[in-house]
């Protein structure tokens, strides 16, 4: 049985119905809006895959938790990045790395990172419209491709791949997702190159995080960064992003003050 075939029979699911009583049925709301804001990207290079997210989780105006985990591992070579409700997102990857492991015992090889990606959209599509609220981007390097280019093997190697919970699931090279998203996409766009070194990609990452939580409310805090390559995932020290708008102030006014230099040095002269 093939991937695609596993996928539409192994696990089907229905939208669970609201609580019901024998006479009607009641249906349970949250006493106020609870707005959701979050900045996750990840990005292909000629070196892998960087997965960076930062580590605020809000709650409408309120900063829930200043240092969740927004980048889950779920096997050697795939982690995800996720954005929505919080406890849907844990569920949701948890569930996630369940199937992936029954299908490894079952099948003796690991399910590829698009039927990963398949299965879950399979998955999450039967609560369309509910208020599950789920966006998850797969992060991952096919096993078979370790020796073969990105160009050589289009259907191997490093994927991204972005799937929500109405079922929509998106391929690419570059995905941010959250509030922050616009202003990460900003940095992403103006630096992002095919032939950035390691070193190069994860200081683009970096930076497009910091610059999205210096301007969305709902994201800050702290950034963690992942490396995918066919060796597998690593992952950089959490750093605190205060840190990085104090050293940016630093570098602010030191360019002040040498523009200020150069300025009475032009008009010592022409004097």
């Amino acid at each position: 049985m093939d991937e695609a075939s596993w996928n539409r029979s192994h696990f089907c699911t229905r939208a669970l119905p609201p609580f019901s009583t024998a006479n009607n049925q009641i249906t349970i709301h949250r006493p106020f809006a609870l707005c959701h804001g979050t900045t996750t990207l990840g990005f292909i290079f000629q070196g892998g895959i960087i997965a960076a997210a930062d580590t605020r989780a809000s709650a409408g105006g309120l900063v829930a938790c200043p240092a969740v985990h927004k980048i889950t591992p779920i096997h050697s070579h795939l982690v995800v990045t996720s954005s929505g409700s919080g406890a849907d997102c844990m569920l949701w990857e948890r569930i996630l790395m369940r199937e992936i492991r029954l299908y490894q015992l079952r099948h003796k090889r690991r399910l590829s990172i698009s039927g990963t990606a398949k299965l879950l959209s399979f998955m999450l599509h039967p609560f369309k419209g509910t208020d599950v609220c789920v966006a998850l981007t797969l992060c991952g390097w096919d096993l078979e491709a370790r020796h073969m280019s990105h160009s050589e093997s289009p259907h191997s190697g490093p994927k991204l791949i972005y799937v929500c919970s109405d079922g929509a699931r998106l391929q690419g090279d570059i995905f941010s997702v959250g509030s922050g998203s616009p202003y990460a996409y900003g940095v992403l766009d103006r630096g992002l190159m095919w032939s950035l070194s390691k070193e190069e990609a994860v200081s683009l990452a970096r930076e497009a995080v910091y610059r999205a939580t210096h301007r969305d409310a709902y994201s800050g805090n702290n950034v963690d960064l992942f490396h995918i390559t066919a060796q597998g995932w690593s992952q950089r020290e959490r750093e605190d992003l205060k840190e990085e708008y104090h050293q940016e102030m630093e570098r602010r006014a030191k360019w002040v003050e040498e523009r200020k230099g150069n300025t009475r040095i032009q008009d010592g002269e022409n004097h």
